[in-house]
């Protein structure tokens, strides 16, 4: 990007030019300034005294000359994705929802400088659910599409490195194919995914805390009840939970936060009778808390990674290294 299209530049009069757009704030006649779209301070686009540089950045509430700069910055979209779906009796349907984009605002809050901050997709892949009420469910197809539509609008606009940050387990791998579809549909982008507490760093956090046995943190769980419960405990009707373990594990598969090697994801209705699995009657806001933080943790090791990383460039190949 041309050097006269990113930051800001002082002009005669007063003015000051944000990416090539003047921001001239000119006095009221009682002599004050009046509130303005966008203005700079100390190369800082402000508006009214919100100093906007200073806050995680929003993609959604940027103009665009500010999406210009970000991208200029090089900073990393993240991309919270999510779905609406049951989650036993006792949690609402975004627990999924709520969790991530939690995660993604605090990560977004402890890495301002690296990270613009995507509004969430709200609605994943979750078939197998729909015999509980409650599920939106996107087609495989389409809701790869969508996610990778996403990173391509952005790389289009000239951000080069996304990640998208999954808090539900069907999406993953359409998530996973998203990055990719993104990777080599704009040559030069680092495009990434990734579900939460699920680094080495993330999993011992999940061990520390963890009361239920194998099986006690699959869904609606000891897990995802203590992350709501530190987010929003009066959302969770904590007398309503119930424990429930009826997934058919076996050598190869079975569920919980890390699964089996073998895969195995029938009609949910056909072995759980309350929607979950696992022990949320073991959830506490406290575990949520501790658990909370190292997803955070997780999330701005990820985004200092990727932007750390240089954009590969495609090469002829080569029959022997020189």
């Amino acid at each position: 990007m041309p050097a006269s299209r990113r930051g800001r530049r002082r002009r005669r009069g007063g003015g000051a030019v944000l990416d090539g757009v003047s921001c001239r704030i000119a006095a009221d006649v009682g002599g004050r300034r009046p509130p303005v779209h966008a203005s700079v301070r100390g190369d800082r686009p402000v508006r009214g005294d919100v100093n906007v540089w200073t806050t995680p950045l929003r993609y959604e509430r940027l103009t665009w000359p500010e999406v210009r700069r970000a991208a200029g910055e090089n900073r990393v979209a993240l991309i919270p994705v999510g779905t609406l779906e049951d989650h036993g009796p006792h949690l609402p349907l975004d627990a999924d929802l709520r969790i991530i984009s939690e995660i993604c605002s605090r990560a977004a809050q402890a890495a301002s400088d690296d990270v613009v901050l995507l509004p969430p997709i709200p609605h994943g892949y979750d078939p197998h659910h729909m015999d509980f009420p409650g599920p939106i469910s996107i087609g495989w197809d389409t809701f790869t599409r969508y996610c990778a539509d996403v990173g391509l609008s952005l790389a289009h606009h000239g951000f080069r490195r996304m990640l998208y940050l999954n808090g539900h387990g069907s999406n993953q791998n359409l998530v996973e194919m998203a990055a990719r579809l993104v990777n080599v549909q704009a040559p030069g982008t680092l495009a990434a995914a990734a579900f939460y507490l699920t680094s080495p760093e993330g999993l011992a956090a999940v061990a520390r805390v963890r009361e239920s046995t194998i099986g006690g943190m699959a869904h609606a769980c000891e897990l995802e009840t203590s992350i709501y419960l530190a987010i929003d405990p009066d959302a969770v009707a904590m007398d309503r939970a119930v424990d429930e373990q009826s997934y058919p594990a076996g050598e190869h598969a079975w569920f919980d936060w890390a699964d089996g090697s073998l895969h195995l994801m029938p009609w949910w209705s056909s072995f759980s009778r309350t929607g979950v699995q696992g022990s949320p009657t073991l959830a506490t806001a406290e575990k949520g808390r501790a658990l909370l933080d190292a997803a955070v943790e997780e999330c701005v090791s990820y985004v200092r990674e990727l932007r750390a990383k240089p954009l590969g460039e495609r090469r002829d190949p080569v029959e022997r290294l020189p």
